[in-house]
């Protein structure tokens, strides 16, 4: 059978540093030499899709489209982009019961109302908007605030599914019932029960394509950032390099989120170690 044929092709050594160079260079993804049969058998389903017979007659394809958007596809199949609102839930217990009351007393302090969050990596959209319930809650009769939360990804695709912010109940089992009433609108898609992100949400939620490796168009300072299982596919010296960049985006005060396989250990950094995961800027 053809598609048995595609999924058994090898994937040659010239290849493969072809692709991890290319996937290196453009947007820091470290592809070393134990990805290697992940990254043949992930992508041996784009062959499969485009009908293509090597490795290379693939890549070539990916080359030659200049909208970028094959590439995106390429590193959707080669990073992992499941999520769910509230994943990681003492990231936001800690956020809404410590962080963000101690936040607004702060600004208060100095007259401002300016609140900037961000979700570098946000994949399809579920934390950018579990970060804005989180803050939405807290901000609820403390007066008129400015909050937004920036949402960025390299994946064209998952900006389109966090735009459209439909999502199955399954993926937002963890929103208690009272934040799913306010911030949800239940729907029907096909048959099946789904919610779709509300009008507060998507007021507060800003969605932007944004390569971590490019420059950022990012106004500072920001109060906190959830940059969670991103770093993972980072070597030491880019994971050093965004951390220091991410040190330099925040206020003092302000927070950093990393993944829960992601520890600073081995990363030069000045931030102030809070608990696992969480670090703080002096």
């Amino acid at each position: 059978m053809p598609g048995l044929a595609i999924f058994n092709l090898e994937l040659k050594e010239k290849e493969f540093r072809k692709i991890s160079d290319l996937v290196y260079r453009h947007c820091g993804i470290n592809l070393h030499d134990g990805k290697k049969e992940l990254v043949r058998a992930r992508l041996a389903k784009r062959l499969r899709l485009g009908k293509f017979r090597t490795f290379s007659e693939y890549m070539k394809h990916v080359m030659n489209d200049s909208t970028g958007y094959e590439f995106s596809l390429l590193i959707d199949s080669l990073s992992t982009n499941l999520t769910s609102f509230f994943r990681g839930g003492e990231h936001f217990g800690f956020l809404a019961k410590e962080f963000l009351p101690a936040l607004l007393e702060r600004k208060r302090k100095t007259g401002s109302s300016r609140i900037r969050a961000w979700s570098a990596g946000c994949s399809s959209g579920e934390e950018a908007y579990s970060m804005a319930i989180a803050l939405l809650d807290t901000l609820e009769g403390q007066g008129q605030w400015n909050a937004k939360v920036l949402a960025t990804d390299i994946s064209t695709h998952m900006l389109d599914i966090a735009k459209k912010g439909i999502y199955e109940k399954k993926r937002v089992m963890a929103v208690p019932a009272l934040q799913c009433q306010k911030y949800l609108v239940p729907l029907n898609v096909d048959g099946q029960k789904c919610f779709k992100a509300g009008l507060k949400l998507r007021e507060t939620v800003v969605l932007e394509y944004l390569n971590l490796m490019d420059d950022w168009p990012i106004r500072g300072p920001l109060d906190f950032v959830f940059c969670r299982n991103v770093m993972i596919y980072f070597d030491k010296p880019t994971q050093h390099r965004l951390v220091k960049r991410f040190w330099n985006l925040l206020d003092s005060g302000g927070l950093l989120f990393t993944g829960h396989s992601e520890s600073l250990t081995g990363v030069e950094h000045d931030f102030k170690y809070i608990r696992p995961t969480i670090y703080a800027k002096p």
